[in-house]
Order: structure tokens, then C-alpha cells, then sequence
């Protein structure tokens, strides 16, 4: 029997979901996990983003447990300019997760099922691996993608706080603010304990101004208060990031699948990416990854980047059509 080993940089959610995958299907291969920081899921990138995870059938393996769940979402307010749209969710349709403990125990599970996880293991060059595969889970920069010199693609901006004991809190409501000049808000229920609010502000184009002032001034506007206890800003790749697979390497997570360009959502996306990887590798077949991923993203994909374009091309010209776009396809989005 002929042995396979994987490399994996990065123990986040694409990282931990190819392990598995590829422990279920394969447990003869030998695979090691490389996690930067000291534990899995508890950094502050296990923070990144969000938090709010929507569940389909097609990933409903990677459903949460209970423990891993703070909220979940029955109503979404959704704000374009001076326009409300009011959504009820499906039970159980969209949570917003404990998204340190969700990641903790995907890395306990792949340990259990045999996956070496290191942590403490910062890869700074695929010539420190030599696994018959390699799969780059790392995020966005990604190092294999830096360390090549390849495209970093259509890219998003962000910057977010969390905010304990908010005048904003109500469990189980997720509020979007779409404009037609800076990009778009979220407000997120997050701890109950803590009444803990996630808000942030999104932006794809070209940035000329500070988006930590646009959220502040956002906060002002509608009287959102509340402790800060957490920041963080960054780039954030959108939608599919070109190649997917370079001669024995395989992109997963932000690396290679991104966020969803409509709403900045990725963590399905890391999720079934992953899955994705793990399924093609352990069949020997990782030429087909590419194929698989885009019949799972594109068709989004495709809709998602088109919309960004127009709007960043109309966005200095017209601004209401910038809202009447986003309101139109905010309805087929989130209605149907």
C-alpha cells in the first residue's frame, strides 16, 4: 500500500474540513496540520468576520452542535437608503456561531480521527513541506499565493467591533445598511450573556477613506452604544481566486473560494471547500478540484461580481441606481 501524505497550512475552518474529510474517506493518509498560533480557533482570527453561518442541505455536515451556537436568526432587517425590507428566517436557517468553539472542535475532531494538528507552526515557504499534496488553508494573504506571486484578485475591505452591553442587542435579529456610496454595515447578536452586538462595515472598490470612521460615524447616527471589547480590520478576497490548484497544491477557504461577493459571507464556502479538497485528494484526483469547486460557487460568483462591478462603475455617477440594484437583487436574495 502506497502512503500519502498531505500538508495543510492553516487550522481554521477550510484547513479542519479537508482533515476530516480526508480522515473519513482516507485513514491511511498521513496528514499534518500547520496552525500558526498557539490553539486552534482561540486567536483573534477565530473572531474573524461576522460570525453568522447560513445552513443548507448541501453542508449539513458541517452543522453546529448547540454548544457552538450563540443565536440563531428568525428576522433580518435589511436597509437599502431609506427603504426597509423585513425577512423571517427559516428555524434554524442562519446562526450566528461561537465561532472560536465551532473551530475548536473541528480541530478536536480531526484529531480524533487521526490528523496530526500542530500548533505553534507558522509555514513561511512551501519548501519547508514535502507532502505528496499540499493544501493552502492559510487565508487571505495567502502564503503560498504571497510566496508565488500570484493575483490576490478581487479584494474587500472591512473593519469590525463587538460591543458588549448594547442598546442594539435583540437575539434573534440580523440587521444589513446598504448605501449607495460607502458599501454596506452589519449588526450581528452575538453573546446573550453579554449582550454582545458584532457591527461592522464592508467595502469593495477602491478605498479612499477611513473605514474606521465610517463605522463610528455610523454608531453616532443611529445611537448604537455599547463597551468595545474586540477590533479588527482587513482585506478580504471575493469570490473565486485564480488558480485554484497549482501543479500539487490545492486552495481551500479565503485561498481559494473567498467570501460570497453579495453579502462577505465564507464560512460555508471554507467549509465546503474543504470538503471538497479532502473528497478529490483521497480519490487521487486532485485535477478535478477546480471542476467541482465551480460548479458549487460559480453560478454566484458570476451574478456577485457582475452586481459589484456595476455598482462600483455607477456608484460615482448615481448612487440611487447603486440602491435600486441592490434593492432588487436584496429581494430575490433574501425573499425567496
Amino acid at each position: 500500500m502506497i502512503l500519502i501524505k498531505v500538508d495543510i497550512i492553516g487550522g481554521s475552518l477550510g484547513g479542519l474540513a479537508t482533515a476530516i474529510t480526508l480522515k473519513k474517506k482516507k485513514p491511511s493518509i498521513d496528514i499534518f496540520v500547520h496552525e500558526k498560533n498557539k490553539e486552534i480557533g482561540y486567536n483573534h482570527e477565530g473572531r474573524r468576520c461576522g460570525e453568522a453561518h447560513t445552513l443548507n442541505p448541501q453542508w449539513i455536515q458541517w452543522e453546529p452542535e448547540r454548544n457552538e451556537v450563540f443565536n440563531y436568526i428568525k428576522y433580518v432587517e435589511i436597509y437599502i437608503g431609506k427603504e426597509k425590507l423585513n425577512v423571517e428566517r427559516p428555524y434554524n436557517a442562519t446562526c450566528i456561531l461561537n465561532r472560536q468553539k465551532f473551530i475548536s472542535q473541528l480541530g478536536e475532531k480531526a484529531e480524533k480521527l487521526g490528523a496530526n494538528v500542530k500548533t505553534s507552526d507558522r509555514i513561511k515557504s512551501i519548501n519547508e513541506l514535502n507532502g505528496d499534496f499540499i493544501v493552502d488553508a492559510s487565508g487571505c494573504p495567502s502564503v503560498v499565493r504571497r510566496e508565488l506571486n500570484f493575483s490576490k484578485g478581487l479584494i474587500g475591505y472591512t473593519y469590525q467591533q463587538t460591543l458588549e452591553d448594547s442598546n442594539f442587542f435583540k437575539r434573534d435579529l440580523m440587521r444589513l445598511y446598504y448605501t449607495g456610496s460607502i458599501g454596506y454595515y452589519w449588526i450581528f447578536p452575538r453573546n446573550p450573556e453579554k449582550k454582545e452586538i458584532n457591527l461592522g462595515v464592508g467595502f469593495i472598490g477602491k478605498l479612499n477613506f477611513n473605514l474606521k470612521e465610517k463605522l463610528e460615524e455610523f454608531k453616532n447616527k443611529y445611537g448604537i452604544k455599547g463597551d468595545v471589547n474586540y477590533t479588527l480590520g482587513g482585506l478580504i478576497p471575493i469570490g473565486l481566486q485564480k488558480p485554484l490548484k497549482y501543479k500539487n497544491i490545492l486552495f481551500v477557504g479565503d485561498a481559494g473560494v473567498g467570501a460570497f461577493p453579495l453579502t462577505g459571507e465564507g464560512i460555508y464556502r471554507a467549509l465546503l471547500s474543504g470538503e471538497i479538497a479532502g473528497s478529490v485528494i483521497s480519490q487521487r484526483n486532485p485535477n478535478k478540484y477546480p471542476f467541482l469547486v465551480k460548479r458549487a460557487f460559480i453560478k454566484w460568483d458570476v451574478v456577485g461580481k457582475t452586481i459589484t462591478f456595476v455598482n462600483s462603475v455607477a456608484r460615482p455617477i448615481n448612487e440611487d441606481l447603486v440602491l435600486k440594484m441592490t434593492k432588487y437583487f436584496s429581494k430575490n436574495l433574501f425573499l425567496k
